[in-house]
């Protein structure tokens, strides 16, 4: 049996043709899983001014979402590299950190992966040249020629179906400090030791790129730990994409970053981040009010 459901679509123009926005919001709350699947055509996108007119089909996982504010979702692709369907690969190793909010509105963040130096320095960067793709629309661009450049568009998708695998059972919810809010530390440890999958959902976990939009973001874990006479459960999580929260989400000068986390339910969150620009990974702390999901 398929467990995903459709629940959002838009049309080219991202009005809203099917679902709603309110019920992919619920879902991500939800700590439903989340991907989108867009369609295009081959010569307007893949390759422009090709004859090969074929209609292509892309279903995308977007293993980061974000609530922000409790009313704007958005998803983000975390272990992408460029693909050059169906040859193989685009020209340089990096991350492609795609992002979709829930209007449809996209964004792009690529920190190179190959180690050459930058020839240009963070800040507003000119608009790429995109007259022979009219379907897509470049709204602004940062830190060209340096080693993560990162972009605000919006292409003209034939379709975009938001889907969700809502499986997900809140077990644990805490606050920064640790203190019990919902469910139990039992609940989540006997889930997890039955073989269950968890993830989490941190509040704030952003909140020092800037701003001060309210969020969660939400990412699936690895490995997890149950530390039996401390009763302290900690699972370390899939890359992080972190982004200055604001709604719409959008990718701006350093107002981004990725890594890895291994958060705890006493509230405390190991962080080692690497900073874009340098490649450099820096280790530290903080607390958050944490969910977790099991399934």
């Amino acid at each position: 049996m398929n467990a995903w459901s459709s629940v959002l679509e838009l049309d080219p123009d991202r009005a809203v043709v099917a679902g709603s926005p309110e019920a992919l919001r619920a879902a991500v709350r939800r700590g439903a899983d989340l991907r989108i699947v867009t369609e295009f055509f081959h010569h307007e996108h893949l390759e422009p001014g090709s004859a090969n007119r074929e209609l292509v089909r892309e279903v995308s996982d977007f293993r980061i979402t974000y609530l922000v504010e409790d009313r704007w979702a958005a998803g983000i692709m975390n272990l992408r590299l460029p693909i050059n369907p169906p040859e193989g690969f685009g020209p340089r190793p990096s991350m492609s950190f795609f992002m979709y909010n829930e209007n449809g509105r996209q964004a792009i963040a690529r920190p190179y992966l190959d180690g050459l130096p930058a020839a240009g320095d963070p800040g507003p960067a000119p608009l790429d040249d995109h007259s022979d793709m009219p379907k897509y629309h470049q709204h602004d661009g940062w830190d060209a020629g340096t080693n993560a450049p990162s972009s605000n568009f919006t292409y003209d998708f034939e379709v975009y179906r938001f889907f969700i695998r809502d499986e997900w059972r809140e077990a644990y919810a805490h606050a920064a400090d640790g203190r019990a809010i919902n469910g139990s530390l039992e609940a989540l440890v006997e889930a997890f030791s039955a073989g269950a999958e968890t993830k989490v959902a941190i509040r704030g976990l952003c909140r020092d790129l800037g701003g001060d939009a309210d969020h969660e973001l939400y990412v699936h874990t690895g490995p997890g730990y149950y530390h039996t006479q401390r009763r302290l459960f900690c699972a370390g999580t899939q890359p992080v994409v972190r982004v200055k929260p604001g709604v719409p989400m959008r990718y701006t000068s350093r107002g981004w970053d990725f890594g890895w986390i291994v958060p705890r339910t006493d509230g405390s969150v190991a962080r080692w981040l690497c900073d874009p620009y340098t490649l450099e990974f820096r280790k530290s702390q903080s607390r958050h009010a944490i969910r977790w999901f099991v399934r």
